[in-house]
């Protein structure tokens, strides 16, 4: 008898730890939609909002294209307001906000009454939000107390100079869906000192600039 009060009192003190569950990240609410925050993994888990611009494409040709051509985007200043130590396993986060349900049941009807099925439509905006495929990060290169996102950069036809297509670096990053419409942005290799910038797709302005989240390692 005494053999199985043991065990009943072992198995008692053991089942905290045998049944606990791994405590879940909390994720804060950002206060801006549509914005790239960087997510500062502590005991609080704050959001931090980067340095945020906006860029026109620009592109100049040297020597009527002979001296070589570049087009890309353009930040004030050769280093970000914003600044992160340099580590692995940096994590970023979207918020792009999510509807009502009695709003998505009126677009339904709507859709379906035009002879559209909702399903592909919503199958094409998830891809739309997806920010695997709307968001791309840059290493940006510094000149002349600018910042430069280079599209294309070319040497032109000159003797002596670069005749190779360039761009910009571009880093990969694992995507990770907290909820409908939160993203967390896991940066999948330790990145070098140096100054980066997020852009996404589909944050054009009515002048035709495209919006620029900027930071930089330290």
């Amino acid at each position: 008898m005494k053999k199985y009060l043991f065990i009943a009192f072992a198995i008692l003190i053991a089942s905290p730890f045998l049944f606990a569950q791994p405590e879940k990240t909390k994720y804060p609410e950002p206060e801006f939609s549509d914005e790239v925050y960087y997510l500062k993994k502590d005991s609080t888990n704050t959001a931090m909002r980067l340095e945020k611009g906006s860029s026109k494409m620009e592109t100049k040709t040297k020597m009527g294209g002979m001296g070589g051509s570049e087009s890309g985007y353009i930040l004030d200043g050769e280093k970000s307001t914003v600044r992160l130590k340099t580590g692995g396993s940096l994590s970023f986060i979207i918020f792009k906000g999510s509807g009502g349900s009695n709003t998505s049941l009126r677009t339904d009807s709507m859709m379906k009454a035009n002879g559209i099925d909702p399903s592909e439509m919503s199958g094409m905006m998830g891809s739309m939000n997806d920010p695997s495929n709307t968001i791309t990060l840059y290493k940006v290169e510094t000149e002349k107390g600018k910042r430069k996102i280079y599209m294309m950069k070319s040497g032109g036809a000159m003797p002596f100079s670069s005749h190779k297509m360039q761009s910009s670096d571009k880093y990969t990053f694992s995507v990770r869906k907290i909820r409908e419409g939160y993203w967390e942005l896991v940066i999948d290799k330790t990145l070098p000192k140096g100054e980066y910038a997020f852009s996404m797709m589909g944050m054009g302005n009515m002048d035709g600039s495209t919006t620029l989240f900027a930071f930089g390692i330290d």
